[in-house]
């Protein structure tokens, strides 16, 4: 029986040897790091519990809001009359930190979950006893075309599945859309901008937008617009505040 013969070893080059070596020190490394990372969390999060007195301040904070939530609804009610567009951005400018759960509530049924995130809506009286309720802790007013169509363009994501998906492609818009005779983007800032028949429908498709903080910021307080602070409505001034976050 003839000796078999020997199999050639395979060759590497020694260039992918010392990368395979480096990406193994690499992952090592980065492993150690994450090990780390969560021992400094453990060890951060036991020397920043709260005192006693910190759950004290954040509970009479919340109350405070819930009382002056209570106050701000005894108002007069918003006039419609009074606006200049049934078309309305509202922006979350605050925290959450001393906000009572129905505040929060409030601004999750608008979907406001986040501080600078903003939502077109059309405006009614129901909406506008919303925003009335929570105004310390939003912005909002009239947007002009520009800035609907520099919204949706720059920052429009539209909700499939429950994933944010941007829009990219007018496919995307036709196969959510399409029934409502709403193919394309420019077809998705007409019916917002007019506040078309399904203004509701499309709204509900394009996901909240996120914005950026403004150059400066905001003051940090919860004082009215009209009273030199930031929040509740700003009219067509909202524009200005707009084109400063998108």
């Amino acid at each position: 029986m003839a000796d078999e013969e020997p199999k050639l070893l395979t060759y590497i080059p020694e260039v992918i040897l010392k990368k395979r070596k480096s990406n193994e020190e690499w992952a090592l490394k980065r492993r150690q790091q994450l090990e780390e990372r969560k021992v400094r969390s453990k060890q951060n999060k036991a020397f920043n519990l709260k005192t006693a007195e910190q759950y004290i301040q954040e509970y009479c904070s919340r109350e405070l809001d819930l009382i002056q939530m209570k106050h701000r609804r005894k108002r007069r009610k918003p006039s419609l009359a009074k606006l200049d567009s049934k078309l309305l951005f509202v922006i979350c400018i605050q925290g959450k930190n001393d906000m009572h759960p129905k505040t929060r509530k409030i601004l999750h049924s608008l979907r406001l979950r986040k501080i600078f995130d903003g939502v077109l809506v059309k405006a009614s009286e129901g909406i506008l006893e919303m925003l009335q309720k929570v105004e310390p802790y939003i912005a909002y007013g009239c947007p002009n075309l520009m800035n609907v169509k520099e919204l949706i363009y720059k920052k429009g994501y539209g909700k499939i599945e429950g994933q944010k998906v941007p829009l990219t492609d007018n496919n995307i818009i036709e196969q959510a859309l399409g029934k409502h005779g709403i193919m394309c983007i420019e077809d998705i800032v007409h019916e917002i901008a007019n506040v078309g028949p399904h203004f509701k429908e499309v709204t509900s498709f394009l996901w909240p937008f996120t914005l950026n903080k403004p150059d400066g910021g905001f003051q940090g307080n919860k004082k009215l617009y009209n009273d030199g602070g930031d929040a509740s409505n700003r009219g067509d001034k909202i524009n200005e505040l707009l084109s400063k976050m998108n």
